[in-house]
């Protein structure tokens, strides 16, 4: 018998329908293997403003009550500061932020508590409100308080017994619409959309994603003696997830799938992984799907409606060193429905307003989108067939944040790359000033002399030759858009200790005696981060110094100065000063001395608090 199935990708029968080999597992495991789309769930904050509770029955009425308010939604716990008030009426007006998902399926729980010992607490009551009756708040405006009764139960001969007399609690508690939820880093973002869609704003193109094929791929485990791997990709951008099919037992596995996405901002990326199913062969409960690598792509560096073909290497870090896994390659188009909205887009804030009208800590953040992914991963897990949770945790890059030798060697590198420009010109400056070349100086000259005598052609002058270099680089514009970087990530020379210590749990796993010397190395990169931290310290409260009177004979040379200078420069015309101020600085060596100027010497005299820190 033959089934023949015609159509596009675009049907919704094309998930279902069969491929070739399908037919090489058994039943069971072909929900595992076939392509699916996976929305993620919607995020909301939830604001918890506890502000007071009245008429408290503490369980010692001898003693004042230490009372705090702990707030309990699904696996998040946290807890307010103990009352200043120590009475029967105790205040707090402390924020709580929390992340939920819709459905909404836990209820928030509030519990007053006494602390009535060193790890003893009484609660004195305690509420459950569920999240459908919570207001929904889509800008800054305030939200109407409520008072809450607080339940309190007391054991009678074995039986749970509720009281009648409520004490109760004032609060402000609401949905925050208008925040975007984060559960990727906002360095490469794929959605800053907030939470309420009436905030949403139309949409500026569609994004298409062909995944056509892989080679390369290595064995990720072994079957019947052999290496073998069960590869398929997973694409993430904005809400909806996309796993393609899997293909079995094939290092040159062709998918040939076609997704799109309606793309909102292009600053934005897109991205997609590799893996191993890892039970396709009736894995054990404790399989894992292994990954392959995965490449991100920022949507700003696509040129409208072209189409990017390309592969791209795939990378993935061990600790025995990286290692290329393969390839991949991706079809990519971009094709812009508005280009003035597009370009209107620049002007706009990254995140929603509500992050800069009531911006969020960063320790918040870090919280709050540790509890996003914990929350989106879950939800997906249970998807059939199911996007597993170490899927969901590399997609979303969990680890980001956790201390690693080589990610802090690679910023150091990259904040070195800024700045080399300016240390070029600074260069460059440096050897006009002492006549390096005198050709060169002396146009400088010319050119300085004419900027100051006629000063509006300073700015344009600026623009002219930014616009100069603009058009000069054009012809290195990049043709691809950039993919993981081995060399800028210091993946390809990160010393094996450096890489056991990124790949070790949290907490530490590993033998004491390592976990002291890593300690020591980390005790002295931060020594040096504290020294560099603390010269910049001084030369701050340096400039502080010099009006703060804490040195009474350079304060007073400082202020005599300013006032000659302020003479001065009111009858002598802005130019003369300036001509003869860069003069000053251009004069020959010959005229120079190695000894440190004057000013520099008076600056470097000026008091700082270092002296005054143990």
């Amino acid at each position: 018998m033959l089934a023949v199935w015609m159509g596009t990708q675009a049907d919704e029968a094309f998930p279902e329908a069969w491929h070739s080999d399908a037919a090489s597992v058994g039943p069971d495991a072909v929900a595992s293997i076939r392509s699916k789309v996976y929305l993620s769930p919607k995020l909301w904050y939830v604001r918890v403003n506890v502000i007071e509770a009245q008429d408290l029955v503490p369980i010692d009425k001898s003693r004042f009550p230490e009372v705090f308010v702990k707030a309990m939604l699904g696996n998040q716990a946290l807890r307010t500061r103990i009352s200043q008030s120590k009475t029967i009426n105790p205040m707090w007006n402390e924020d709580l932020m929390f992340v939920v998902a819709e459905p909404f399926e836990e209820p928030l729980v509030l519990s007053v508590e006494d602390r009535v010992g060193g790890n003893k607490d009484e609660t004195l009551g305690r509420c459950v409100i569920p999240l459908h009756m919570v207001q929904r708040r889509l800008d800054h405006r305030p939200v109407n308080s409520r008072w809450l009764n607080l339940e309190k139960h007391v054991i009678v001969d074995g039986e749970k017994k509720e009281i009648k007399f409520a004490s109760r609690i004032h609060l402000r508690i609401c949905l925050e619409g208008g925040y975007h939820v984060l559960d990727e880093s906002t360095h490469y973002s794929s959605d800053l959309r907030p939470t309420a869609k009436q905030l949403w704003r139309p949409s500026i193109g569609i994004l298409e994603l062909g995944i056509l094929s892989a080679h390369g791929l290595m064995p990720m485990k072994t079957k019947d003696g052999r290496g073998t791997t069960d590869a398929y990709c997973v694409a993430k951008y904005g809400q909806k997830w996309i796993r393609t099919r899997t293909i079995v037992d094939n290092f040159m596995p062709r998918w040939n799938e076609q997704y799109t996405w309606e793309v909102f901002d292009t600053s934005t990326v897109i991205t997609v992984g590799v893996f191993d199913n890892g039970h396709v062969h009736g894995g054990a409960g404790g399989a894992r799907d292994a990954r392959i690598g995965k490449v991100r792509i920022r949507l700003s560096t696509l040129e409208a409606d072209r189409v990017y073909t390309h592969s791209y290497p795939l990378l993935v870090l061990h600790p025995s060193g990286v290692k290329k896994t393969g390839e991949i390659q991706l079809a990519l188009r971009f094709t812009c429905s508005s280009l003035i909205n597009m370009l209107h887009m620049y002007s706009h804030p990254l995140l929603p307003k509500m992050h800069y009208i009531h911006p969020l800590s960063v320790i918040q953040l870090d919280v709050l989108r540790h509890q996003a992914m914990q929350i989106v991963s879950t939800r997906l897990s249970r998807a059939e067939p199911p996007l597993r949770k170490e899927v969901v945790e590399y997609m979303l890059d969990v680890d980001s944040h956790m201390w690693s030798m080589r990610r802090s060697k690679a910023n150091f590198f990259r904040i070195m790359g800024v700045l080399s420009g300016l240390i070029a010109v600074g260069k460059w400056f440096d050897q006009i000033c002492n006549w390096r070349n005198p050709l060169t100086t002396i146009l400088i000259h010319i050119l300085f002399i004419i900027l100051v005598l006629y000063p509006e052609l300073i700015l344009p002058t600026i623009f002219l030759y930014l616009f100069l270099i603009g058009i000069w680089n054009y012809r290195w514009r990049p043709r691809h858009p950039p993919h993981m970087d081995t060399r800028l990530s210091h993946a390809d020379a990160a010393h094996p200790d450096e890489l056991d210590e990124e790949f070790d749990t949290f907490p530490t796993s590993r033998p004491s005696d390592i976990v002291r010397m890593r300690y020591d190395r980390l005790r002295s990169i931060a020594g040096r981060v504290q020294t560099v931290i603390g010269d910049l310290a001084t030369q701050g409260e340096r400039f502080q110094s010099l009006l703060s009177w804490r040195d009474p004979r350079a304060t007073t040379l400082f202020v005599t100065f300013c006032l000659i200078a302020a003479l001065v420069l009111y009858v002598t015309p802005f130019q003369v000063v300036a001509l003869l101020a860069g003069i000053y600085i251009l004069r020959h060596p010959r005229f120079r001395h190695k000894l440190p100027s004057t000013p520099l010497n008076f600056f470097r005299r000026l008091p700082a608090r270092s002296d005054s820190m143990l």
